[in-house]
């Protein structure tokens, strides 16, 4: 089986490996990782335009590497709801019989001294470094280790998205 992730983040490759090896545990699994374009913002500010993203960067991959069983795209994204900023990300998953599987993770609420960074135009990682006083916390646990104190990371809620993404194309129902 070949996926390819279209990603060189180690918390994404990471997190695409933990959710194929708990969805497909016999199977052996040869990833790569690849730069693609997401077509949006970024830092998308809306779950339209993080779900987009993803799937974008899926597409994208794929076409890169027709040959893959899986490819996979990861968009980290925020929005505002009822004045409370959160952070989210789509996964969507891609065969190339046309298949797709896709996701989001749960909402993380972010501080007023998050959001006050993001709205005078920094990205979430930029803005998650400067309050915890941390260096590319993007490539760590993001803001979901930092806000939780790590009972759970942006790997583990990914990881977490990506096996439900997985499930219509794993799944006999679907």
């Amino acid at each position: 089986m070949k996926v390819v992730i279209a990603s060189h983040n180690p918390v994404k490759i990471r997190a695409v490996e933990a959710a194929f090896s708990l969805q497909f545990p016999a199977s052996r699994i040869n990833y790569l990782s690849v730069s693609v374009d997401s077509g949006v913002s970024e830092q998308p500010l809306s779950d339209q335009e993080t779900r987009q993203g993803a799937s974008n960067r899926a597409t994208n991959a794929l076409q890169l590497h027709p040959d893959a069983t899986f490819s996979v795209g990861l968009e980290g994204g925020i929005e505002t709801i009822d004045k409370q900023l959160v952070a989210f990300a789509w996964m969507a998953i891609h065969s190339p019989d046309g298949n797709i599987g896709e996701a989001r993770t749960v909402c993380l609420p972010l501080p007023m001294a998050i959001k006050e960074l993001i709205d005078a135009g920094m990205e979430l990682g930029e803005a998650n470094d400067q309050v915890f006083s941390t260096v590319n916390s993007k490539h760590q646990g993001g803001a979901f280790g930092l806000l939780t104190h790590g009972l759970y990371t942006r790997e583990s809620v990914y990881t977490e998205a990506l096996v439900m993404a997985l499930v219509p194309l794993v799944n006999t129902l679907y």
